[in-house]
């Protein structure tokens, strides 16, 4: 299992951006949680099997809701949490 760190830049907050993001995690059974942060950006920490995470890191730089505009991404590894259950918004 893989984990990382995920700060997301852009139009990103407001337009079901974190909705998106978690029907994504659950289509691809991706572990985290996602949230915003009062600077405008969204940080997400998401944990699977390798292949998964990557696929789910590649749907988030295309922007998971139509509305949002994704300008870049930062992605840091992180050590995998086994508390987390499921995907989750906050």
């Amino acid at each position: 299992m893989q984990a990382v760190k995920i700060r997301v830049f852009g139009l990103v907050q407001g337009v079901g951006f974190r909705y998106s993001t978690k029907m994504i995690a659950d289509k691809l059974a991706i572990t985290g949680i996602v949230w915003n942060i009062s600077d405008g950006t969204v940080k997400i920490i998401a944990q699977g099997a390798d292949e998964q995470l990557q696929k789910f890191i590649q749907a988030i730089k295309a922007s998971p809701s139509p509305f949002a505009n994704v300008e870049r991404i930062e992605v840091e590894s992180t050590q995998p949490d086994p508390t987390l259950h499921g995907f989750r918004t906050a």
